[in-house]
């Protein structure tokens, strides 16, 4: 997993990159330009918050909100790390994070009247258990699937949960939550046409024009 913000109106000239979830108990440590988080009982790193961000990536100038990380950019990163005796390196993650789902199964929630349980194909021909609240959910459509390890435009990021006491890996996304121009502003998954493949990484771009 990695996730990267900036959002230097907020929290000033700070790059946080996020590698997992929070840990129950959290420590942090000190560098003279990096802040390691991370879990107190095993030492895992959750996250670095990378300080003067933009003179170690000069192109965050331009940038507020979700960063696409390159290759070239984790190694100035990583170099940074080594520059605070950090040994970890930042690993690039390629992994598609919202992509073109098939609902093969829906069944209702047996704590929930409005809550459905979905069995929802994606990339790789695996399939997630989805806890759905839209009222419009049924088989046999294509959704938005925001994986584990997502970050919605809104900036929520997407973990492993349970709803009512059901597992649900991932969210399946509305046109609002996805910040789709013109998409209407009420809840309800955004049901793609047949011509979106399913497993693709879904196309923000090409969707800009589903509601014109």
């Amino acid at each position: 997993m990695l996730i990267a913000s900036y959002n230097p109106g907020q929290t000033g000239d700070i790059l946080v990159v996020i590698l997992g979830e929070d840990a129950k108990k959290q420590e942090v440590m000190y560098g003279d330009s990096v802040v390691r988080i991370f879990d107190a009982k095993n030492d895992k790193t959750t996250g670095f918050n990378f300080l003067n961000a933009s003179t170690i990536l000069p192109r965050l100038k331009d940038v507020n909100g979700q960063v696409e990380l390159t290759q070239d950019d984790l190694d100035a990163l990583n170099n940074e790390l080594s520059k605070n005796d950090i040994d970890e390196q930042i690993e690039l993650d390629t992994d598609p994070k919202f992509v073109v789902g098939y609902v093969k199964s829906v069944k209702e929630h047996p704590k929930s009247d409005h809550l459905k349980i979905t069995e929802t194909e994606i990339d790789g021909g695996k399939t997630l258990q989805i806890v759905s609240g839209s009222p419009n959910m049924q088989e046999d459509i294509k959704v938005v699937v925001a994986k584990v390890g997502a970050m919605m435009p809104d900036g929520l990021i997407i973990w492993p949960g349970e709803l009512k006491g059901e597992e649900s890996d991932g969210m399946i996304c509305s046109g609002r939550e996805l910040k789709i121009p013109n998409a209407p502003q009420r809840p309800g998954a955004l049901i793609l046409p047949d011509d979106y493949q399913v497993g693709d990484a879904f196309d923000f771009d090409k969707a800009s024009t589903l509601f014109e």
